[in-house]
């Protein structure tokens, strides 16, 4: 397996972020490719220092994060532009040579008959059908739904989606066992995300985490009662049982780090870093 790093949990510039990769000795990184200093609408010029900057440190993109926030794709009169949006991170995939772009979609109604679900279905039909043709997987972010649940939207999509598979929001936000789901989810998972928690609250509801992140982001989702965010190795996730789940369906991609919060971001990275290199020999 490779280990990576999300450049925005350096809190600097994606140029820096992809230095401090780097000098840890890192395979690559996942850019955040929605807005800001690096998204669909890059000049010519500025893709081509990014991807100077890759190469001459020894870095490619394990992944580009297509999140766009709020509800995902539960809102049919949103999805219009969200799709068009999405398309257009897949195409800068393609030209960085990335092979996955990930997202957060929504809550998936585990009852199919809800509205809900269908909207979002017709949605990632449509990415998933687009991103397939481009050689692209459209991966959905683990989160606020159990891993059958997820794994019956998958088998409703015709192609080119996928599971980036994130054990904390599994271990603290839905409390379902991450090497479970591993075995659940095996056919899809295509890129992970290497990140630990506790939870706080069994009585806690994903729905309503998930809407509160919708509504107040990241900041929201951190300020949340009923899990907390924690260092790798530091929380709930069974990651040693975890990475041999892995290795038992044939994963040999990306353990990409990520840490939303914490006073010093880029030495928890540093320590994660040691952390799965010990784990995964």
């Amino acid at each position: 397996m490779k280990i990576g790093v999300i450049t925005d949990c350096f809190k600097k510039s994606h140029f820096d972020g992809i230095k401090s990769a780097a000098k840890m000795g890192l395979d690559g990184v996942q850019i955040y490719a929605t807005t800001g200093e690096f998204s669909p609408e890059l000049t010519e010029e500025q893709k081509d220092k990014y991807k100077a900057e890759l190469r001459s440190n020894n870095l490619v993109v394990s992944a580009l994060c297509g999140d766009m926030g709020g509800f995902g794709f539960e809102i049919e009169k949103d999805n219009p532009d969200r799709i068009e949006k999405t398309k257009a991170i897949i195409d800068l995939a393609v030209e960085f040579d990335a092979k996955f772009v990930t997202t957060h979609i929504g809550v998936i109604p585990e009852n199919k008959e809800e509205p809900r679900y269908k909207v979002m279905l017709s949605a990632l039909t449509e990415c998933g059908l687009y991103a397939k043709k481009k050689g692209v997987t459209l991966a959905i972010e683990t989160g606020p739904e159990k891993a059958k649940t997820l794994l019956n939207f998958l088998e409703d999509t015709k192609g080119g989606v996928g599971v980036n598979l994130d054990p904390a929001n599994f271990t603290m936000v839905t409390g379902q066992d991450a090497v479970e789901a591993v075995h659940i989810l095996k056919d899809y998972i295509v890129h992970t995300h290497a990140k630990d928690g506790i939870m706080l609250d069994k009585n806690q509801d994903p729905t309503d985490v998930y809407h509160a992140f919708a509504v107040g982001g990241v900041d929201a989702l951190n300020a949340c009662s009923g899990f907390k965010e924690v260092p790798l190795g530091e929380g709930q996730v069974d990651w040693k049982n975890y990475i041999a789940a892995l290795k038992s369906i044939g994963y040999d991609g990306f353990l990409t780090i990520e840490r939303e919060c914490g006073d010093n971001p880029e030495a928890d990275i540093e320590k994660a870093v040691t952390f799965l290199t010990e784990i995964i020999k």
